[in-house]
Order: C-alpha cells, then sequence, then structure tokens
C-alpha cells in the first residue's frame, strides 16, 4: 500500500509509532573528547589548567608536574562524562 493513499492521521500515528521504537543517538561533545579521556576502571583523565603561558614566574619542578595528565575530581568527572556518552 501506498503511503499517499493513506488518511493522513493515520500516516502521522504510523510515523509517531516508529519514531518512538527508533532510539536517538547520543552526540559527544567534540570539546570534551579532545581534552578529556576515560579509563578502563571509568575514571576521568585530564590535563591541567596554568600550563599555557606566564611560565617564567613558575618553578622547573611546577611546570613539569602541570605537563602531566591527572585524574579529574569525581564533581567535574560526572560533568564529563555526561558529554562522553560512549566512553572514547
Amino acid at each position: 500500500m501506498c503511503r499517499f493513499h493513506l488518511n493522513p492521521r493515520r500516516f502521522q500515528e504510523l510515523r509517531e509509532d516508529n519514531l518512538a521504537k527508533a532510539k536517538m543517538k547520543l552526540k559527544t561533545h567534540r570539546g570534551a573528547a579532545k581534552r578529556f579521556k576515560l579509563t578502563a576502571g571509568g575514571k576521568v583523565i585530564g590535563g591541567h589548567a596554568g600550563a599555557r603561558h606566564i611560565l617564567t614566574s613558575k618553578s622547573r619542578k611546577r611546570k613539569r608536574k602541570l605537563g602531566t595528565q591527572s585524574v579529574v575530581s569525581d564533581v567535574d568527572a560526572v560533568r564529563v562524562k555526561s558529554m562522553l556518552p560512549y566512553g572514547r
């Protein structure tokens, strides 16, 4: 049966049923995907802030530590995980 021969109201009902069955894919926040990654255990790892400029006033040790990745705090990890629905 051709869809154009259906009653318009019936066609709308069929369309809504099919849309309800199909689950929408969640979109990954591309900015978060570039900055964070999830470990196998589910922790979030990201870089430190404050390592881009005004580095002359910071000690070598401090700059070296800022260059490494570390585990994100629990409060921020919840927000990051919501932006990365499929891990990475």
